[in-house]
């Protein structure tokens, strides 16, 4: 049963790579990140050190949790497909750097309250909003879970960035308008700055879940060139394209 691997109302860090293991394993899989995949980072600066943090970013393969778990300055805590938990030692390993599985196709309610908890002990907490990995290599419209999250947590939220990983191996047929520029390689993890939620959306009233995940998609899509954005753009981008108003072309963002 993968519920072992959730908690609601315990430190969900307790028993999990941290502190002086965390930063020896750190060191040399970023180096070797760097040699296999070309990867680099951008904006590590950006990362506060000493709260819950809600990380968001965009998902083009299936190695992006890893590369992004290797590229963060501290315990990156993902919410992961059930599946993975129910083959051992995968889903042991998986426990001991804190990721935990969600039910993907429906409501789980209690991976959802374990991530909130997770964010009250001053956890960062790592979170696809799309669900799975895009096949069109750029963004696709996402679950409201990641604001649910976001709205009751109740803390900051650091989105990222990521572009390159599409074409590493293994990851399907590529888009034509995503292959690599010549003399272009490697993948690049871009770190944005954290910010908050308002607490009321466009119509004056509270905001809901599905208002904050469009907030969150858009602070993505900034980072992004304008090839990845997919059903996402920045408002200034869907405004002076359109001639919209700032509302208008979030609500045309949320329903692409």
């Amino acid at each position: 049963m993968t519920s072992r691997f959730l908690s609601t109302t315990g430190d969900p860090a307790r028993g999990t790579v941290r502190g002086v293991w965390f930063r020896m394993l750190r060191a040399p899989l970023v180096l070797l990140a760097r040699l296999v995949v070309g990867l680099r980072i951008v904006g590590i600066d950006n990362v506060p050190s000493d709260t819950g943090l809600l990380v968001v970013s965009n998902h083009l393969h299936n190695a992006d949790p890893v590369l992004m778990a290797i590229a963060f300055p501290r315990p990156l805590h993902f919410m992961a497909k059930e599946e993975l938990f129910r083959f051992f030692p995968l889903g042991w390993i998986l426990s001991r750097f804190g990721n935990f599985p969600i039910a993907r196709g429906k409501s789980d309610r209690q991976a959802i309250r374990h991530a909130i908890n997770a964010l009250h002990h001053d956890v960062a907490v790592g979170m696809f909003p799309e669900g799975t990995r895009s096949k069109k290599m750029a963004l696709s419209s996402a679950h409201a879970g990641a604001g649910l999250v976001a709205i009751q947590g109740n803390h900051p939220i650091l989105p990222i960035a990521i572009t390159g990983s599409e074409r590493l191996p293994f990851n399907g047929k590529r888009p034509p308008h995503l292959m690599p520029e010549p003399g272009h390689k490697g993948v690049l993890i871009r770190i944005g700055s954290p910010f908050s939620l308002p607490e009321t959306g466009a119509t004056g009233k509270r905001l809901t879940a599905v208002e904050a995940t469009d907030m969150i998609m858009l602070a993505i899509a900034e980072m992004l060139p304008d090839a990845y954005r997919g059903d996402y753009r920045p408002l200034e981008e869907s405004s002076s394209a359109s001639g919209m108003s700032s509302d208008s072309a979030r609500s045309a963002a949320s329903t692409n």
